[in-house]
């Protein structure tokens, strides 16, 4: 699974909305790729979240996409998808006092899954210890449904009250406060309990299911009020925060009880607990009675107990229940009625919005949330509780063992890796919850250090079996490295390396789990803890790798061996060092890497700090020239520290951009020797075939590629892709071995035609994007259904000289032989081989700098240039070749990835509309965020400067609030806790007030008012704890323009606030909303007066709170991406339906690994609403759209980027299913949370405008109407150019509304300018020209006709004859047709003819299919782009 995935944050917005992807957004496919995160429960969810829908077992076998695992000679070729829908069945449920019910259950579920709907029913909620049992049998609660005797369909199963133990007790506590919290928001608020904040229902009215058959809105449009606020007009300057969080009227807490906490007459004592006494409780209700409860075995009851006096002995009367909600129903009347209201709304709400997320989403703004007295709460604070498994056995988690057991898991069959994916996915969200905890424990002071006695920075820690250190240079470690600096730096560089190394996936080989926390300007690495490393020092226990950074190096067999398996896919050169007494020793890693074998005998590697090689454009060496390009734009730059990598990204960018460049050379040298040679050519390609490797085909495993040919195979192409979804490839054999199939190669021969789908020149392409991960936006050429389809460009970075841009074959005729010529060297070992084609080849090699000399081979030595490492005499010329090709991608990064990355943002590929965003998409093209400044110092040279402002306006905001967030770490551990909210306070006011009176001096009398009377004569502290006071604005944004030069290497030209935002044409609403987001602050929600110039805008109650900033892996799910993938491949094909139902079948394979909840689910989810939409099913795609919002606004955020674009998909479903007003609402929303991340002044608002401005039409609000759709049309053309296609669209759309306000001229000139357009672009013929050209006609009928009417009015006064003229109101369904177009969905009728050359098109393919070529040979790779012969979802452009 190597695949640059993993390095994205779980919450990475896909932003590029305008280009043509398979069902229309490349949104879709980005973010699949990408972020990790969870989905809806398929099928259960509306009725109650099971364990994920879990339900749909997949056939035993079913390796569908080769993912299987590689059974040496196995019959890969039969690898079909068969997905067996395993039948549910239904069961009746018998509880005490309740009706039978029936359930729907799967046989795959677990016992213990019934026990959770039961706990979430209203009828049953109460009740927790409870057993089920079939004929009084009890069941086992982790027995599977179907191996149950005699459980079957219409089964009764009988809810059983089991006794209490103190620990049922508990839980039965604990889920009677989660019951009565059930609508109360504060968790989500305070980021807890992986609970977060959903918004939607507050716009939709409860849930949209069932809005349509409540009542019709289409028929009462004169009573929707269309009007927006003020501020989400166009051209408004307000930005407003309070309605970032609307206040839901279900959140109004109904009280029904005042107080509930455990008694302070706890623990029973011994003559108690021998009458089954377990606990006692306090509680006050609504009513104002005191009441004491025990406890017991049997159940609650009273007992005589006051504040001051014991008497345990029951009340009369004792009303013993067996559930305390029972109990209190029958106490106090006020209790019964809320709870019953109380949990009628819970079950109203959408399932989507109650379920847990993976991983802990904090806000950044809160309301002033009551504390209110919890038991629960205040237990949990204070005893060692960590999650709810801390009943389990044991108590303390072994994190390790955890970690590592689940990785050991089986993978052979489906059942097998899915069952292993959730355990892994499980154990680390887990353990990322207990490390952040962990965390914001150590640096609040709540552990003891296991060194005590040393300095604060040099401390060390243990909690709950997890090691924690801080980020400081302790004993002079990175002292030659950039001390304090690079200590920073060095653990999130080890998580990339844990990460890459987790993705590989290795069998035999572990790494630690490992959680990066940012938290109050600290710094903290949490790491699992190797068995036995405690007890030993740290020099007998490394046997692999470096503990001085290469003074001492040692080798180990064993780990040579499990390292090599890595070295293909991550790209690391195996190479020899020097150790201290001067012998070579050989690594496949860099020497920093240390090999540890536990007391488990599991052997670990970490300090992965240096697994990618190093920039050298940040990495100044004396004596060192770096290339031309590089010295152009002013590098090599001194950075912080010294330990500066390349991302995994620009790796693989980098290697597919010298495959491409080797495939060139040896093609043009083919040619020249081609004229003399033509007949030994046609002998050299037969003799090829039979064994030939195609490399295009990552992860198929074939038994004639022999072994030795995959060693020395040119498939190190195929390395990223080996592994890209495969994790069992990488385990069987060193290398994937390359596909040989004859469907390809002998497709390649005949040189006349152009690409056709089945062309291998598409392998090239492949080749091309071998190496790119899953997300990245190249897709490799594999589809499902047998035949290759050429797709994205084989430069799919647009490395910029590339020499294929386009189709390869049709610019170099040799390309084919040459590639054949490499596959046939690959596996004969080039024995038949003329020597001629032989040198050929050894050419290209050298130029590229390939390793090998038979066969296109890249790979990195990661300790070039490390300090202190010494190679021996006989590698000097590798050495040399390594250091050139550095050198070489650091100029590839700088004269293609970033003008590539410019070049996206042009077009509108990539749209990043934050900080978040932007961050993403510099890291897909492995950019690193250092390299901000050139990007935009790039873009300011750029004759297109214009039509990127929005692009500069969000570097310069993320580069300002990135150098604010460097100060506020330093600036904030000089503070003590006791005056926190002040100085964060004071800092905000420093960096975004317009108030500039000596600040420091309120903050001065708070800090000495806090102090009492006696102890204000002292000094000021040991560690002058007032410092941070001293801080003014004029200061901060000096550091902040000196920051920006020194570690970006850009000049910022303002002095405070106020300049910046009128030089750069900023929002401090937007400066405010990033910082508190990268430095984890939370602020009251109220409207801030940042300019007043009276007094400050922050004061310290404004500040609420200071959450941690985690980073740490996201494990994937293999099977089900594969699975999406194929999907994705078949509707791309036109077989929407099999589309759809492999995208359903990825929905529960995610359901099955995430939970519900994960930002992959939300992709998902949002492809198959398009799909259910362009299938016409309207209403099914409302249903998924609204899991997709609600999912994404948990998971991400409520104003993450990928959130806005969520409304506005679900605004077009509303509109389809006749909501208009709810349409509105959501398209309302979507703007102002657009608005309040990026301003007005942004591409994505032009479509968004649109929107609006089409339902306004819709409803017959022209004025407002022409509003937004002026406002798009003036967007559209800054950035599209006034002469392009979406700006006369903008015009005709305009025009349409003046038709309809009967002001023809005006419409007249609108019209007539998007005929223009259309004429230049598209020519006289073309039917939007044609269409154009018939409206003006239309239009100018109109307005004769007008005039004539107003002329005959003029002439014969009241008693004129007028003719009537048609106002017409636009139909609802020529407004959808309008919104269809713009959101890039058309729909294109299929003539007779279409339909047969499709016919044909797909017998050939299963020609094609029979000739060997099983469909999951072809599984894609990577998400695939729409063909263009069947248009279903085009984004226009």
């Amino acid at each position: 699974m190597v695949s640059k995935t993993d390095d994205i944050p779980a919450s990475v917005p896909n932003c590029n909305v305008n280009t043509v992807d398979l069902v229309g957004e490349t949104p879709d496919r980005k973010e699949t790729t990408k972020a990790p995160h969870k989905d809806p429960c398929g099928h259960s969810v509306d009725t109650a979240v099971m364990n994920g829908g879990g339900a749909h077992n997949l056939s035993e076998e079913s390796k569908q996409d080769g993912a299987g695992d590689t059974d040496g000679g196995e019959d890969s070729n039969e690898q079909e998808v068969i997905v067996i829908q395993d039948t549910g069945f239904t069961v009746k449920i018998q509880a005490p006092g309740t009706e039978p019910f029936d359930l729907q259950v799967s046989p795959q579920e677990m016992v213990q899954e019934i026990h959770q709907v039961l706990m979430d029913r209203e009828d049953t909620c109460h009740r927790t210890c409870f057993s089920l049992q079939l004929d009084s049998n009890v069941l086992d609660n982790f027995a599977e449904l179907k191996s149950i005797e005699g459980l079957q369909e219409g089964s009764l199963l009988k809810v059983v009250e089991e006794p209490y133990t103190v620990r049922e007790a508990r839980i039965h506590v604990r889920h009677i406060r989660d019951l009565l919290k059930g609508l109360d928001p504060s968790d989500a608020y305070n980021g807890v309990d992986c609970n977060s904040l959903s918004f939607l229902s507050v716009f939709t009215d409860g849930d949209l299911g069932d809005s349509g058959k409540r009542k019709k809105k289409g028929s009462e449009l004169e009573q929707i009020d269309c009007t927006p606020p003020e501020h989400i007009l166009p051209g408004s300057k307000e930005r407003p925060l309070l309605p970032l969080q609307p206040q839901n009227k279900d959140w109004k807490p109904m009280q029904c009880l005042k107080v509930l906490t455990m008694s302070g007459w706890n623990p029973p004592p011994g003559n108690r607990k021998m009458h089954g006494d377990l606990m006692y409780l306090y509680m006050v209700t609504v009513e104002e009675r005191h009441i004491s409860i025990t406890a017991s075995t049997r159940g609650f009851y009273l007992n005589q107990s006051t504040t001051y006096t014991f008497n345990p002995k029951p009340a009369n009367p004792s009303f013993l229940s067996h559930s305390l909600v029972e109990l209190l129903s029958q106490i106090s009347p006020a209790f019964k009625k809320n709870f019953t209201a109380l949990q009628k709304k819970r079950v109203q709400r959408h399932p989507f919005e109650r379920i847990a997320t993976p991983f802990q989403v904090y806000s950044w703004t809160a309301p002033q949330v009551d504390h209110t007295m919890d038991c629960v709460r205040a237990e949990d604070a204070y005893t060692s509780r960590l999650g709810y498994e801390e009943h389990i056995p044991g108590q303390t988690r072994d994190w390790n063992e955890e970690l590592q057991t689940t990785r050991e898991l089986a993978r052979k069959n489906l059942p097998d890796r899915l069952l292993r994916e959730r355990a892994i996915f499980k154990v680390h969200s887990d353990f990322a919850a207990a490390a952040t905890r962990g965390s914001m424990a150590v640096i609040d002071g709540n552990v003891m250090a296991i060194n005590p006695g040393e300095e604060t920075r040099m401390q060390m820690f243990i909690w709950n079996n997890i090691f924690f250190s801080l980020g400081f240079d302790v004993r002079d470690h990175y002292r030659e490295l950039g001390g304090d600096a690079a200590a920073h730096a060095a653990p999130t560089n080890d998580l990339n390396g844990v990460r890459a190394y987790g993705a590989v996936d290795v069998e035999g080989l572990y790494t630690l789990g490992t959680v990066v926390v940012d938290y109050r300007g600290y710094r903290v690495t949490a790491q699992s803890i190797i068995p036995g490393i405690l007890e030993r020092e740290q020099e007998q226990s490394v046997i692999y790798g470096s503990i001085d950074f290469g003074k001492t190096v040692v080798s180990h067999g064993k780990y040579l061996e499990l390292l090599e398996k890595t070295s293909r896919p991550l790209k690391v050169q195996r190479h020899n060092v020097l150790n201290e007494k001067d012998e070579s020793m050989e690594l496949c890693s860099s020497v920093e890497c240390k090999g540890i074998i536990g007391n488990d005998g599991r052997h670990y590697i970490l300090d992965l700090l240096r697994t990618f090689p190093p920039d050298l454009n940040f990495l100044p060496v004396e004596g060192e020239e770096l290339s031309p390009e590089s010295v152009r734009q002013g590098f090599p730059r001194q950075h912080r520290h010294r330990l500066a990598c390349l991302r995994q990204e620009l790796i693989e960018a980098f290697v597919e951009h010298r495959y491409l460049l080797f495939m060139k050379m040896a093609a043009l040298q083919l040619m020249q020797q081609k004229a003399n040679k033509e007949s030994k050519l046609a002998t050299l390609t037969e003799n090829s075939i039979p064994g030939a490797a195609v490399p295009a085909l990552p992860s198929t495993e074939t038994p004639d590629a022999s072994a030795e040919s995959s060693e020395t195979s040119t498939e190190t192409l195929t390395d990223a892709n080996s592994d890209a979804v495969q994790t069992e490839t990488t385990s069987t054999s060193d290398a994937p071995q390359p596909a040989a199939t004859e469907a390809t190669t002998t497709e390649a021969a005949p040189k006349t035609e152009p690409m056709t789908e089945t062309d291998s020149s598409a392998t090239t392409t492949t080749n091309a994007s071998q190496a790119t991960p899953i997300e990245d936006n190249v897709v490799p050429t594999v589809t499902t259904n047998g035949p290759l389809v050429p797709f994205a460009t084989a430069i799919q970075n647009g490395e910029c000289e590339s020499p294929l841009e386009g189709k390869a074959e049709d610019i170099i005729p040799g390309l084919a032989q040459a590639k054949e010529l490499a596959e046939s060297l690959a596996a004969e070992d080039g024995s038949g081989i003329d020597p001629k084609s032989r040198e050929v080849v050894l050419n290209a090699c050298k130029a590229v700098g390939s390793i090998s000399n038979t066969s296109f081979d890249i790979r990195f030595n990661p300790d070039i240039f490390s300090p202190g490492v010494r190679f021996p005499e006989d590698s000097a010329d590798d050495i040399q070749k390594q250091k050139q090709l550095l050198k070489d991608a650091g100029a590839f990064m700088v004269s293609c990835q970033i003008p590539s990355l410019v070049k996206d943002c042009l077009d509108h590929s990539a749209l990043p509309m934050d900080g978040a965003t932007l961050t993403e998409a510099l890291h897909q093209r492995g950019i690193n965020v250092r390299y901000l400044g050139n990007v935009l110092a790039f873009v300011d040279q750029t004759p297109a400067k214009a039509q990127l402002e929005h692009f500069y306006r969000i570097g310069i905001s993320e580069l300002i609030t990135r150098c604010a967030k460097h100060i506020f770490k330093t600036y904030l551990q000089g503070v003590e806790l006791s005056a926190l909210s002040a100085a964060v306070s004071h800092f905000l006011n420093c960096f975004l007030s317009s108030f500039d009176a000596v600040a420091h001096l309120p903050a001065d009398e708070l800090v000495s008012r806090r102090k009492n009377r006696k102890r204000r004569n002292r000094v000021p502290g040991g560690g002058d704890n007032t410092a941070w006071a001293c801080l003014t604005p004029s200061e901060l944004w000096k550091n902040i323009v000196s920051e920006a030069q020194s570690y970006y290497h850009f000049t910022l030209h303002c002095e405070n606030a106020d300049q910046v935002v009128e030089k750069y044409g900023l929002q401090k609403i937007t400066l405010l909303r990033e910082i508190s987001i990268k430095a984890g602050i939370q602020i009251l929600i109220k409207e801030y007066n940042f300019d007043s110039r009276h007094k400050p805008a922050f004061t310290e109650e404004d500040i609420l709170n200071i959450f941690p900033v985690v980073k740490h892996v996201n494990p994937k799910a293999s099977d089900a991406f594969h699975f999406f993938q194929s999907g994705q491949a078949k509707v791309q094909q036109g077989y929407l339906k099999e589309g759809c139902e492999l995208i359903n079948e990825a929905l529960n394979l995610f359901n099955n690994v995430y939970g519900a909840m994960h930002v992959e689910i939300c992709a998902c989810l949002r492809l198959l609403a398009r799909l259910n939409y362009i299938m016409g099913d309207h209403h099914e795609a409302l249903s998924n759209q609204q899991k997709a919002v609600l999912m994404s606004e948990r998971v991400l955020g409520v104003e993450h980027p990928n959130t806005i674009q969520e409304y506005m998909h679900l605004a077009l479903y509303c509109f389809a299913n006749g909501q208009l007003s709810t349409a509105l609402k959501l398209l309302y929303r979507a703007r102002y949370l657009m608005l309040m991340v990026c301003g007005e002044d942004h591409p994505e608002m032009a479509l968004l405008d649109s929107n609006i401005g089409l339902v306004l039409h819709g409803v017959m609000e022209y004025d407002l109407s022409l509003r937004f759709l002026e406002n798009s049309l003036a967007i559209n053309s800054k950035y599209h150019g006034p002469r392009s296609l979406k700006v006369a669209l903008s015009h005709h759309l305009v025009a349409r509304v003046y038709e309809s306000k009967a002001e023809f001229r005006s419409a007249l000139q609108q019209e007539k300018e998007g005929y223009t357009i259309y004429k230049n672009q598209l020519g006289e013929a073309h039917e939007k020209t044609k269409e154009s050209s018939e409206y003006l006609k239309y239009l100018t009928q109109q307005a004769v006709a007008l005039q004539r009417t107003m002329n005959e009015i003029y002439k014969n006064g009241s008693n004129a004859s007028i003719m009537p003229l048609k106002f017409t109101a636009p139909s609802m369904a020529s407004v959808l047709e309008q919104l269809n177009i713009i959101n890039g969905i058309i729909f294109i009728p299929l003539s007779q003819k279409d339909l047969e050359n499709l016919k044909a098109e797909v017998q050939r393919r299963q020609q094609l299919q029979e000739s060997g070529k099983s469909v999951e040979d072809l599984t894609v790779d990577g998400p695939l782009e729409l063909e263009d012969k069947i248009p279903m979802d085009v984004n226009v452009n």
